[in-house]
């Protein structure tokens, strides 16, 4: 087995701390996953399952890591100054994410055990779905689900095991499998299909995404941490001794033209 990438619960942003989803813990940091060099916080995690017969029935943890830096940095502009309740009700903000240009990188571990054929073919069925409402299933895609299906051909994952996903800007996805604790620093697989790489992570937390916990998890999250870098913006400019603009005041005789103007 490759050597196992850095797992660090310590942070740059003091609110991006560890996540318990049953009996599983999402590091707050992830150094270096298969296909990477970066280092990325934990944005949101939650489960994924099904209503079976009146059972909510859950299959999988699911961790959701943005690219540290770079991601509140594309982020940050649009979305900055949104509440957690915008953001969850926001498919643009997810979309963001999908589409953003900084890494991501996605731990899927199971919770029941599952075969590789169960796990892509659903996955590949969302991809599809979705690319037909957007317009975008090409020959490319078609042969990149094809790829995506092999590798998944002959694995099992019993409870514990993880399906890793690192997910470039720039169009790859490289696949990797571990168990939950152990993040290799090589993965499995490397699809070059800019389509499938943004789709695998937008059927988790897109419009119609698997895992709505997780959708909740990263709006709550992400607010928090807009807030924070934001705050601490505020006080870098205070702290760097920037004069506030100055206020003009009304003149009190009331000879004021109309011209003029005056700011409170």
């Amino acid at each position: 087995m490759a050597a196992a990438a850095a797992i660090d619960v310590e942070t740059h942003h003091p609110l991006a701390s560890a996540i318990q989803v049953e009996n599983l813990t999402f590091p707050a940091k992830v150094e270096a996953p298969p296909g990477s060099k970066n280092a990325f916080i934990l944005g949101g995690a939650g489960v994924r399952g099904l209503e079976i017969q009146g059972r909510f029935i859950k299959f999988t943890a699911i961790g959701v890591y943005l690219e540290d830096g770079e991601a509140l940095k594309a982020l940050g502009g649009k979305w900055s100054r949104k509440t957690a309740e915008e953001l969850l009700d926001s498919s643009d903000f997810y979309l963001d994410i999908v589409t953003g240009p900084f890494e991501k990188f996605t731990q899927v571990t199971t919770i029941l055990p599952l075969t590789g054929q169960q796990y892509s073919e659903k996955v590949a069925e969302n991809c599809v779905a979705y690319w037909k409402s957007i317009g975008s299933y090409m020959d490319a895609e078609e042969k990149a689900v094809d790829k995506f299906l092999q590798v998944f051909k002959d694995e099992n994952f019993p409870p514990g095991s993880s399906i890793l996903f690192t997910q470039s800007p720039h169009g790859s996805l490289t696949i990797g499998f571990s168990k939950h604790d152990e993040i290799p620093k090589e993965g499995n697989a490397v699809i070059d299909n800019k389509q499938l790489s943004e789709a695998v992570l937008e059927s988790i937390i897109g419009q119609k995404g698997v895992s709505p916990e997780a959708k909740k998890s990263l709006a709550t999250r992400l607010a928090e941490l807009f807030k924070e870098k934001h705050g601490h913006s505020e006080e870098n400019e205070v702290a760097s001794g920037k004069p506030e603009p100055e206020k003009s005041v009304a003149p009190v005789d009331g000879d004021q033209k109309p011209s003029e103007q005056i700011n409170l």
